[in-house]
């Protein structure tokens, strides 16, 4: 039970955060929303409740007394003037509310398509580390059409429902007010039940809407990996994830439908309630009170356009719950706070020679409940234009320690500086402008070896991006590709072997043309003639520059000016290959087992 409140808790205060970040949008466009508000307002009023009231008014006439053929139009001339005005001026209001909520849907898609992007590339590698790609653009996707739907449901069922209860009240109180205090109460009813069962079923909506996200997550994961799913023959197991997480969403999706099917069938008996008493009194109204036939004829027909305005609100609400269920997601996301932030004040990182200075670095990240260090106290000074290599065995931090530079992740203690300048008081991307980095695993996207070349430089010429390609020993396998540079590389660059991705990114970074490089195992998907024209390549673009450069094959980094060799959150050693060897601690046995593996 106690679990049970804590969630719908937590849902009404996830809806609050999406009705925050809605509004904020609706606020740029404000006077679309103000047209679309009135515009449906003079629709409902005029087509809904003028043409009952002029007709409620021609009946009176009729059952005063008979009217002669000659006397019909200087007699009902006027209402039929009144009837043919309400209804060109409905059907232009109507057509106006049509206007204003499609330029609103358009621009507020627009403002919270960028909101969701902005948020999502603005959060950490921490953060999407832990999340489904897939997921993610699932829940972008269901954030912009919840706005719609939420829209299309203000406007239509909600806005009309309350200019019925005005407007009854307005035009039948002052002719039969017993019968519309009558009304009234039971549409508070109605409108009571309804809430009250709308707030109970939303946090199963919430719950629908995680299961389906999770749904999209298991998808895209298994779409991402298919050839490790097919190459290991896991089809099977992957189905079994899929079918599992589907069932989850179909039973979701069930307890979501009962629950929104008992709330209809609770609504509709008061309908027929409703209907019930309209009925009695048109048929004693004029006998007991002396209710005019006019008058009856509005009771009916205002009481069945309320009723029925009513019994929109059950969809209504189902479709509330729905939108806030479908946007549940994106809130959180928008909600969660940047692990890695520029301050409001944060200037432009300026590196001019490249120095940098890791000061009593310490680090560690949390998984759930553990918490693992990877840095104490960790203190490294690289001087301008020095090739550094990281080495050390796996997990001791040797690509933490170029991300923690990049601003990937934020240090818990300590400070990083470059050339004197806090990286922690600049901006992000002022302090990755001045760093090429390239990663072990080479970073392309679904467009054209040209594009993905020049990614760190898009004003780059055509003769720029060959010759970067040159550099890179990519220039070859480019020309025999079958649009050359124009090449769609696919997503991931998947339409490329590793050795051609890895090379593309090599040239991206040269393009860059950054005082300060950084390499990830950047040689690792190199076939050896490859290999050893890209190094002979990065050591003509490492001269003059501050480079850092991780490797587990030492022969990559034993021509360094330094190499530094990480260990239980520091540095265990530190010099040039040769004084290494000579020292024959851990860099001399690691150095004599890879050799040694050579030989034999």
């Amino acid at each position: 039970m106690a679990s049970e409140k804590a969630t719908k808790k937590s849902t009404a205060s996830t809806t609050r955060r999406t009705l925050h970040y809605y509004w904020q949008v609706t606020r740029r466009h404000f006077g679309l929303f103000s047209l679309l508000m009135v515009s449906t307002f003079l629709f409902v009023a005029l087509l809904s409740y003028g043409n009952p009231y002029v007709m409620s008014l021609i009946v009176d006439k009729v059952s005063a007394g008979p009217v002669s053929s000659d006397e019909v139009f200087s007699t009902f001339g006027p209402f039929i003037i009144a009837l043919i005005a309400i209804n060109v001026f409905g059907q232009a209001a109507s057509k106006l509310q049509d206007f204003a909520m499609y330029k609103l849907q358009i621009a507020a898609s627009y403002d919270l398509a960028t909101m969701s992007f902005d948020a999502l590339c603005n959060q950490s590698m921490s953060f999407h580390s832990n999340r489904f790609g897939g997921t993610l653009v699932s829940q972008t996707t269901k954030f912009m059409s919840a706005y719609q739907l939420l829209l299309e449901t203000v406007t239509f069922p909600f806005l009309p429902v309350v200019c019925s209860v005005v407007f009854t009240c307005a035009i039948l109180a002052p002719r039969v007010p017993v019968y519309v205090a009558i009304l009234m109460v039971l549409l508070a009813v109605y409108a009571g039940i309804s809430y009250y069962m709308y707030k109970r079923i939303l946090h199963l909506n919430e719950k629908a809407a995680s299961a389906q996200n999770h749904l999209s997550g298991e998808l895209s994961d298994s779409v991402a990996n298919i050839l490790a799913v097919k190459t290991y023959g896991r089809e099977a197991y992957e189905r079994s994830l899929f079918d599992a997480a589907n069932k989850d969403v179909v039973a979701r999706d069930s307890r979501r439908m009962w629950a929104s099917l008992t709330r209809g069938i609770i609504t509709a008996c008061i309908t027929v309630v409703i209907m019930s008493v309209v009925t009695v009194f048109i048929a004693g109204g004029n006998a007991w009170y002396g209710i005019t036939p006019g008058t009856l004829v509005m009771m009916f027909t205002y009481t069945y356009t309320v009723t029925n305005q009513f019994n929109f609100i059950n969809n209504g609400l189902q479709r509330f719950n729905r939108a806030f269920g479908d946007a549940s997601g994106m809130t959180a996301t928008l909600d969660e706070p940047r692990l890695v932030a520029d301050l409001p004040d944060a200037s432009d990182l300026h590196v001019r020679e490249g120095r940098i200075d890791f000061e009593n670095i310490g680090f560690w990240y949390t998984d759930g409940a553990v918490r693992t260090r990877v840095f104490d106290g960790l203190d490294l000074h690289i001087p301008a234009g020095q090739r550094v290599g990281l080495v050390g065995a796996s997990g001791a931090g040797k690509t933490t320690l170029t991300k923690l530079l990049l601003r990937l992740s934020d240090i818990q203690e300590g400070r990083i500086l470059l050339d004197g300048q806090d990286i922690s008081l600049c901006t992000q991307q002022s302090l990755r402008r001045s760093i090429a980095y390239v990663p072990q695993e080479s970073l392309l996207f679904h467009r054209s070896v040209a594009e993905n070349i020049a990614y760190g430089r898009p004003d780059a010429s055509m003769e720029e991006i060959r010759e970067a390609a040159r550099r890179a020993n990519a220039l070859e396998f480019i020309e025999k590709l079958p649009q050359g540079f124009d090449t769609v590389t696919g997503e991931r660059g998947v339409k490329l072997s590793g050795g051609q991705r890895q090379r593309i990114a090599i040239a991206r970074a040269m393009l860059a043309d950054c005082p300060i490089l950084v390499l990830d195992e950047a040689t690792s998907a190199l076939d050896s003639e490859s290999e050893k024209m890209v190094q002979d390549a990065l050591a003509k673009l490492m001269r003059g520059r501050t480079s850092i450069v991780v490797a587990h094959r030492l022969s990559t980094v034993a021509s360094l000016d330094r190499i530094v060799v990480l260990d239980d959150g520091g540095i265990a050693e530190d010099g040039s290959h040769a004084e290494l060897i000579e020292a024959g601690e851990a860099y001399a046995r690691l150095w004599n087992r890879q050799t040694g593996a050579y030989l034999e």
